[in-house]
């Protein structure tokens, strides 16, 4: 399905040399007119991955390397994709892994959901698909995701099945007023955004997709991200991202 408006794609990559290629190949051609930039933020690979993304961006026109020169963490190397998406004139942003886990082929369906429900975050659910353990999600994780989103629909007020995900779509309105600058460096980033979303009332919501895994190489410590999680859900209650949305808005007035 051809999209109307302009989306950006941004791709955090560590040591994603092996996959990345094929990533970008199965970006659906039909939308491929509608893509304003495909960044690709080297989080410092030591693999091949500079030379892999080097070589891409000088056979495609829209892809653009961004190389660290030292591994700074997810949640820089998301914030530097959001940047530069914010920036580049588009009208919505996808943060794409570029390990494949998650369905490039499903950008056209999530961003028509966006647009139907009036979300300014979209988030693609494993959990809704019925595919994770299908999809081989490990057990642990499953029910370690179970049990969080348990939580934070509680304290969120909302009604997501998968919180864990890192296929998220952002609206040029999350763009433009989410403090993305002063969130975590960390995985837990992601659930920061919809902690900052919830805050402004933005519209939340999540889309189906299927759940792959295969050979990628996970760099996230489930406890340390547990114990990150319950952090957050603390935070936003005890008023931290009201108060840290409503300086971001005092800024940029």
């Amino acid at each position: 399905m051809p999209l109307e408006n302009k989306i950006s794609i941004f791709m955090p990559a560590y040591n994603a040399a092996r996959h990345i290629e094929n990533v970008i190949n199965r970006i659906p051609e039909d939308i491929r007119g509608n893509i304003a930039s495909i960044w690709i933020i080297n989080d410092g690979s030591e693999d091949d991955t500079r030379k892999v993304i080097d070589g891409l961006a000088r056979r495609i026109d829209t892809i653009k390397a961004v190389h660290f020169d030292k591994n700074r963490g997810y949640g820089v190397a998301v914030k530097k994709g959001l940047e530069l998406s914010r920036d580049d004139g588009s009208d919505a942003a996808v943060c794409l892994h570029s390990d494949g886990q998650y369905p490039p082929e499903y950008i056209p369906a999530c961003v028509e959901t966006m647009k139907k429900k009036g979300y300014d975050i979209l988030q693609g659910s494993r959990i809704s698909s019925g595919t994770a353990l299908s999809g081989k999600m490990p057990l642990y994780k499953f029910i370690a995701n179970r049990a969080l989103t348990f939580f934070e629909n509680i304290v969120f007020r909302l009604k997501l099945t998968d919180y864990h995900s890192g296929f998220i779509f952002y609206s040029r309105r999350a763009l433009d007023n989410i403090p993305f600058d002063r969130l975590s460096e960390s995985f837990d980033f992601d659930v920061e955004v919809i902690a900052c979303a919830r805050t402004l009332g933005l519209g939340i919501g999540e889309h189906p997709i299927p759940t792959r895994y295969a050979d990628e190489v996970s760099y996230l410590n489930p406890i340390t991200y547990g114990f990150r999680i319950l952090g957050v859900m603390f935070k936003y209650l005890s008023g931290h991202y009201r108060r840290l949305c409503k300086e971001h808005e005092g800024g940029s007035e």
